[in-house]
């Protein structure tokens, strides 16, 4: 099962974040903001099917995103929980921790923002269109 969404880079995408990425609704970032990568999303986890989000809210599921930019990919991995709502209005978060909140997609992800391919960021910093792609198994 996949899902789709489209957001933008920003000028203030630093990616250096040690332990999570997200990505918002929101159409602008502060400098402050070191772990968000991609800004005006087009979805949001409200828009995901019931299916969907009973998939991702099981221990054993594997979630993969996929991010792509018009110089790059990146491939993140980690896991679904019974205890993940995926019900935030605006914000998406992949985490390599097990902290779970209404924000947060994936638990235990491979990568965060600092990990993520250079050249992938470089695109986000000068606000290229970010594709991500959500696939759970």
């Amino acid at each position: 099962m996949k899902f789709k969404i489209k957001a933008y880079g920003h000028e203030n995408v630093s990616s250096k974040h040690k332990s999570t990425f997200e990505i918002t609704q929101d159409s602008s970032i502060s400098a402050a903001g070191d772990c968000i990568i991609g800004v005006g999303a087009d979805k949001n986890m409200n828009n995901f099917s019931n299916e969907l989000k009973n998939k991702i809210a099981n221990e054993n599921s594997k979630i993969t995103v996929k991010l792509t930019t018009t110089n790059a990919h990146d491939e993140i991995i980690g896991q679904g929980h019974p205890d993940l709502t995926l019900n935030h209005l605006t914000d998406i978060v992949c985490r390599k921790s097990s902290y779970i909140c209404s924000r947060t997609l994936m638990i235990k992800a491979d990568k965060a923002a600092i990990d993520l391919d250079k050249q992938l960021i470089e695109d986000l910093k000068n606000m290229g269109a970010l594709h991500m792609e959500i696939t759970v198994e």
